[in-house]
C-alpha cells in the first residue's frame, strides 16, 4: 500500500474512531432516559421491559410505546395485535374503534388551561357535551399526549396539571419520566411543600395531602 494510501486510511481510521465516541456519548445520554422510560412502562403495564424493547423495533415511536399497552389492556387483546395493526399503518383512533372503543377512554380529568400540547384535545372534550364524545376524532398526537398524561400522573401519582407543566419544560415524554424521578425533581417538589406549608395550620395541610384518585 502507497503512502498516500496508508495516511487516508488512518484518516479514515481516527474519523471513525471519533464519530463512534460521539455516538456512544449520545447513546447513553438517551440510555439514561430509556431507561427510565421503559422502566415506568414495563411497572404500570406489567411487562418486562424486554417485551417493550421488542415492541419499539417494530418500528413504535418511543412514546407511542404506552399507548400500545394502553390500548391492548381495555380491549384485553395481546399487545402485539395492537402492533400488527399499527404498522399496517392504521391510526390510533381507527384502531381504538377496531377493538368497539369509544374516544372517551383516552380523557383525563383536568379543569385548567392544557397549554397548546394539549388543547386541541381538550377542545374537543370541552367542546362536546359527553354524550358526543363517541363521535370525536382525535389525532395520533392528541391520543399520544392524553394516554402519557394519564400514564405519568398515575406512574409518579402526580397530578395532571404537574405533568403538563413539566411536559412543558422537558419537551417529550421520555425526558419528562426521567426528570420527575430524578433527585433533582424530587428535592424541588419537597422545597415546594414546605414552602406552601409554612404558617398554614394542621388541617389545612392535612387537606392538602390527600391524593387525587
Amino acid at each position: 500500500m502507497s503512502t498516500k494510501n496508508l495516511l487516508i486510511a488512518a484518516l479514515l481510521l481516527l474519523f471513525a474512531g471519533s464519530t463512534q465516541a460521539q455516538v456512544s456519548a449520545g447513546v447513553q445520554v438517551t440510555d439514561d432516559g430509556l431507561k427510565s422510560f421503559y422502566f415506568a412502562i414495563g411497572q404500570t403495564y406489567h411487562v418486562p421491559e424486554r417485551e417493550i424493547t421488542v415492541v419499539h423495533e417494530r418500528n413504535i415511536p418511543d412514546e407511542e410505546l404506552p399507548v400500545v399497552y394502553f390500548i391492548a389492556k381495555r380491549a384485553h387483546v395481546r399487545p402485539d395485535a395492537v402492533v400488527d395493526l399499527r404498522v399496517k399503518g392504521e391510526s390510533w383512533m381507527d384502531i381504538t374503534l377496531h377493538y368497539g372503543l369509544s374516544p372517551e377512554i383516552f380523557y383525563v380529568d383536568y379543569d385548567g388551561d392544557p397549554g397548546p400540547v394539549f388543547g386541541r384535545a381538550y377542545g374537543f372534550y370541552r367542546g362536546h357535551p359527553h354524550r358526543e364524545w363517541r363521535q370525536i376524532r382525535l389525532a395520533d398526537d392528541d391520543i399520544c399526549n392524553m394516554v402519557n398524561l394519564r400514564f405519568v400522573s398515575n406512574y409518579y401519582k402526580v397530578r395532571p396539571n404537574e405533568v403538563i407543566r413539566v411536559r412543558g419544560e422537558q419537551g417529550n415524554f421520555v425526558k419528562v419520566t426521567h426528570y420527575m424521578g430524578s433527585p433533582e425533581y424530587k428535592a424541588k417538589k419537597v422545597a415546594v411543600v414546605k414552602t406552601n406549608d409554612h404558617g398554614r395550620g394542621h388541617s389545612e395541610r392535612h387537606h392538602d395531602s390527600r391524593g387525587i384518585h
